[in-house]
């Protein structure tokens, strides 16, 4: 069932993000994340930003969450709400987007900075040309 802007689990996600931007590690950017992902059967997972000193090694909220919830066995991810205190949206980056696909290419995304009305976008929108896993092929050793 598709997720509505103003339905109550949108609310619960975001609700939920933002209590996990409380925990983001951020001292290079400053700018701390949250998300939400709401997993197939109703189950919640939230995550932060975490960087690091080399910068490669640091890992996106999105993904925080979303590997927490592959972690535990959800395949099936319903929706994800990013929350930050920007003044603007929070928008994936290229990284999570491709993991995002990896569970749910329709995937609708709750875009909440503390200082704007949500917006609902879709993965889709977002990642037009993606990296798909049957483009994977395994070949013999000659």
């Amino acid at each position: 069932m598709p997720l509505a802007l103003d339905s109550p689990e949108a609310g619960r996600l975001i609700t939920a993000a933002r209590a996990a931007r409380r925990h983001a590690y951020a001292p290079y950017s400053r700018v701390h994340v949250g998300a939400a992902l709401l997993a197939s059967k109703g189950s919640m997972y939230t995550g932060a930003n975490i960087e690091n000193a080399s910068y490669g090694l640091s890992n996106c909220a999105e993904r925080t969450a979303i590997f927490k919830a592959v972690s535990e066995g959800h395949r099936r991810l319903r929706a994800l709400a990013i929350v930050t205190r920007t003044a603007e949206e929070c928008w994936p980056c290229g990284a999570c987007r491709q993991v995002m696909l990896q569970f749910n290419p329709r995937l609708p995304l709750l875009l909440a900075p503390l200082q704007r009305a949500p917006r609902m976008v879709s993965l889709a929108a977002l990642l037009p040309h993606p990296f798909w896993p049957s483009g994977l092929r395994v070949h013999a050793p000659p």
